[in-house]
């Protein structure tokens, strides 16, 4: 018996290219014959876990591990809730932003639809409507690299049934202040759902980026994601949220996973919600003098850079970004390339503790004296 598999994958499953992931650190390291490897590609913060996250999941006990996880994460939505403001049913928790971004898909479109969001930035909202059957509608940056609102509405139409807007945008570190965020907003009127992803929302420290949670009471289209992966250095256990309001929390969880999120991600994030230590004070020091490091290096070598609001820079290189990437982890140095981003020939560099950054400076100069 032969299996026709052609005839049953939809053509948009068909033409759609997966992402491949790299080896595991220590497989690269056995590669490159490497004793230590520098993650510097995929924007963790290596300051991390809290110290009491750090205690509780040294004293997690193996009588949890036989039990399912609680089916919708009450307990840490409590913790969202008494920590950020709106009531816990307007919470969802997902197995990272990235099972979120395709509930939000699942509950919204289908195939016909299509979503509005900019052509170099996160790369799984187009991933997930493409290999929805939903159009990707992608709308270039502007000339200061930022989102433009103005594109992004232009592009809406009666079957746009979501917009997402990184901000502040994954690669460039570009966001909108809240101004620009309400005008948007007010443009929009409600004919879609508007998706504010604050990933990074924890690192921004200018006074005019918009809290969109604070928002939603004024606009009940506006959803916001934000995750515990990047500040709260939880990435391995894989923890995100969104809020909106109540009714429109309530489509999305229709589509949504019961059980996706395991019992110690769960503990650890409500943790990191209640941890009250110098643990982000700390982590912002060290992304301030991370930018100060990259901004130094790529001065004296005479590099284009864009060091934005988040824990990241890109770099311009003055070879190929696969080729530099190469040659970056034969030193020991793991950096993102950014053809992928639509930004070829530019690396993103994650800001670490400063004697990994001045080491990751001096192996630069190093490769291009």
């Amino acid at each position: 018996m032969s299996l026709k598999l052609d005839t049953l994958i939809p053509e948009h499953i068909r033409l759609f290219d997966p992402y491949r992931p790299s080896p595991p650190d220590a497989e690269l390291m056995r590669l490159n014959g490497l004793d230590h490897l520098h993650r510097l590609n995929n924007n963790e913060n290596m300051l991390g876990p809290a110290p009491s996250v750090r205690e509780l999941l040294a004293d997690i006990e193996a009588g949890i591990v036989p039990i399912y996880p609680h089916g919708d994460s009450q307990d840490l939505r409590e913790a969202l809730s008494a920590t950020l403001g709106p009531d816990r049913e307007r919470f969802l928790v997902g197995n990272g932003s990235c099972e979120l971004i395709s509930s939000v898909v699942k509950a919204f479109c289908e195939p016909g639809d299509n979503i509005v969001t900019a052509d170099k930035t996160f790369a799984v909202y187009e991933w997930v409507a493409a290999f929805s059957g939903v159009e990707p509608r992608l709308i270039p940056l502007d000339r200061k690299q930022r989102f433009d609102p103005d594109g992004m509405l232009a592009a809406v139409d009666d079957r746009t049934k979501l917009i997402f807007v990184c901000n502040p945008n994954n690669p460039t570190g570009t966001y909108w202040d809240e101004a620009t965020m309400r005008r948007f907003l007010d443009a929009v009127d409600g004919r879609c759902i508007v998706v504010a992803d604050e990933a990074y929302f924890e690192y921004v420290e200018r006074p005019d980026y918009p809290d969109c949670i604070r928002l939603q009471d004024e606009y009940p289209n506006l959803v916001t994601f934000r995750t515990f992966s990047k500040m709260y250095a939880l990435a391995a256990l894989r923890v995100g949220y969104l809020c909106a309001g109540e009714d429109v929390t309530d489509i999305i969880r229709r589509t949504h996973v019961a059980y996706s999120v395991n019992s110690m991600a769960q503990m650890a994030a409500r943790a990191a919600v209640l941890d009250r230590s110098p643990f982000i004070g700390e982590t912002l020091a060290m992304v301030r003098r991370g930018r100060e490091i990259i901004r130094e290096t790529c001065d004296a070598l005479g590099f284009t850079y864009i060091i934005g609001e988040g824990n990241y820079t890109m770099i311009k290189t003055p070879i190929s970004d696969t080729l530099l990437q190469r040659k970056l982890l034969r030193r020991g140095f793991l950096v993102r390339t950014m053809t992928g981003f639509r930004f070829p020939n530019w690396i993103r560099v994650s800001l670490v503790r400063e004697p990994v950054l001045e080491a990751f400076g001096e192996t630069l100069t190093d490769l291009f004296r």
